[in-house]
Parts: structure tokens; C-alpha cells; sequence
């Protein structure tokens, strides 16, 4: 793919709006959807072009790029567009969604002369901003060869299988992410609840086999109490109970992630938009009575 590439984004939220900024900054031409149409036009400055329907926004693209909420919105999108698609279409789903509707969105699209990647990612708003997130892409090599420079405006990409092995390799990830948020929510908690300074252990054991970007950013996070939406609660939660069915359809059990699951479905009621570093308060729900810190609440 050159620069003369023509790309449809469908999408515009929380990652889809920094994500797009970086392909025009690559020099791609972008045209925009989002179901909210002002959302869409913040990108008007930047370059973009905003199309008024799926339609619009997808005829004479050459790689569509869908950054959606979930695998039923992902399908809708794909029965909205598909007339309009040209023939040798390249369809690149980056939403997190399940492998099955992956392998499902895969095959519509073969069926129909088109080409489909599952190419979920990982490192928040940030890694959207700076262009750094992990981009997990399941498809062939043929396909992947088409997007890897468009990828690499976004971030670092890897082929990790055939379609849908790009949503299990980001079930992998937010399994990793759910669980450490947990652990450390705890570790803070317990050095808070038995006397140690909480900010101080965080500082001890960071450089050690401990580390990790969770204790990092969201251990910080936890300290300030900012909850301010990066991934949120009802996102993680999803993605827990997408790990679920997959390890259902593999035959695995897996009992810490369905721990894990419980802790966010316990939050998904009353702070669903929250951040999903907030599994901290899902623990203070546990412990009446200790609480981390004294800063009040952020969560907006």
C-alpha cells in the first residue's frame, strides 16, 4: 500500500479519533463514519473526510479500518456496507471482538471477493496518540502485506495466524491486563491496610520481578484515585467474558480470569465508564471501612 491508498474508517470514539489523526499524519486519505456525525467532523481540521452514511464512507476504499464496540455492531456495519464495497476490498477489523465473529466476518467477506484482517490492539488512548499500540492481525500474508505501512502508522503490527488468531491474541493480552489490574489493586490495598506507606511499596518493588506497565500507569492511577476513562470497566468486562467463551470453545478452564470477570461485573452497574483501573474499587467494595489513599474520586 502507497500513500495513494484510500481508507474508510468507521469508528470514532475513545481510540478511533487519535487513530485517525496518525494515518493522516502519515499522509493516507481518510475518509470518516461515525454513528454520531459531530464526532466525525472534530477530524474536518485535521484532513479528513466525513461521510454522511457506511455507504458513503466506504465506496472507492481501498482498506476499510472499523473501530467498533463489539462483534454484533462490527456485523451491522458489514451488512450496511457491503454493496457499496468495491470488489478486492481489504476490511480490517481493529475492534475487540470474538474469535468466532471474527472467523464469521472472515468468511462473509472471501465469500463475497473481498479480503478480511482481524487486527485487534493494545495500549489505550496513549499508544493510539503516539502511535505505539500493539496491533495483534489474523489473515493471511498475502492480506497482511496490503496494510503493513498503514499498520505502521499506528503502531507495531505482527501476524500472529489466520483470521480470528488476532482476537485470541488480544484475549491473551487483556486475560494478562484484567488479572494484574487485580493483583495490583490488592498489593496496594493490603500495604495501605497494614501500615506501609502504599506509594512507597509501589516505588520498592517497581525494577523488580513485579514490574510491569499496570503497576507503572495504573498503580500510579490507583494512588491518585483517576478513574478517569482510558479502557473502561464495561470494555474489560466484555472482553473477560469474550476470554470466557473462548476458553469454553477450546475446552480450557480458566479459573483466576473467572474471578476476574465476577470483580467487573460486580463495577459494570455503577461504573461502567469508569476505568478499568477501578477494579480498585471493586476491592474497597470487599473491604469496608480501607481505602487507598484520601484523594477523592476522580472518575470524569
Amino acid at each position: 500500500m502507497t500513500f495513494s491508498t484510500k481508507i474508510a474508517f468507521l469508528g470514532i470514539g475513545l481510540m478511533g479519533e487519535p487513530m485517525v489523526r496518525r494515518l493522516l499524519q502519515a499522509g493516507y486519505f481518510v475518509t470518516v463514519w461515525n454513528r454520531t456525525q459531530s464526532k466525525a467532523e472534530t477530524l474536518l481540521p485535521a484532513g479528513a473526510v466525513v461521510a454522511a452514511s457506511v455507504a458513503e464512507a466506504v465506496r472507492g476504499a481501498d482498506v476499510v479500518i472499523s473501530m467498533l464496540e463489539a462483534g454484533p455492531v462490527v456485523g451491522q456495519v458489514i451488512d450496511a456496507a457491503l454493496a457499496a464495497l468495491p470488489a478486492d476490498a481489504l476490511w480490517v477489523d481493529m475492534s475487540s471482538t470474538r474469535q468466532s465473529e471474527a472467523q464469521a466476518f472472515h468468511r462473509r467477506l472471501s465469500d463475497s471477493g473481498r479480503h478480511f484482517i482481524d487486527a485487534p490492539v493494545s495500549g489505550g488512548v496513549g499508544g493510539a496518540a503516539a502511535g505505539t499500540l500493539a496491533i495483534m492481525a489474523g489473515g493471511s500474508a498475502a492480506d497482511y502485506a496490503r496494510v503493513e505501512a498503514v499498520f505502521g502508522a499506528l503502531g507495531r503490527p505482527t501476524l500472529v495466524g489466520p483470521a480470528g488468531s488476532g482476537q485470541v491474541a488480544k484475549l491473551c493480552n487483556q486475560l494478562i491486563v484484567g488479572a494484574t489490574l487485580n493483583v495490583v489493586a490488592e498489593a496496594l490495598l493490603l500495604a495501605q491496610a497494614a501500615g506501609a506507606d502504599p506509594a512507597a511499596v509501589r516505588g520498592a518493588i517497581r525494577g523488580g520481578f513485579a514490574e510491569s506497565r499496570i503497576l507503572d500507569v495504573h498503580g500510579q492511577r490507583m494512588l491518585e484515585r483517576n478513574f478517569v476513562a482510558g479502557g473502561q470497566v464495561k470494555s474489560q468486562l466484555k472482553d473477560m467474558q469474550n476470554i470466557l467463551a473462548a476458553a469454553a470453545a477450546a475446552g480450557v478452564t480458566l479459573p483466576l480470569t473467572e474471578l476476574v470477570a465476577e470483580r467487573y461485573a460486580s463495577l459494570a452497574g455503577s461504573h461502567a465508564t469508569a476505568d478499568h483501573s477501578a477494579a480498585l474499587l471493586a476491592l474497597e467494595q470487599l473491604n469496608p471501612g480501607c481505602r487507598l489513599g484520601s484523594a477523592a474520586d476522580r472518575l470524569s
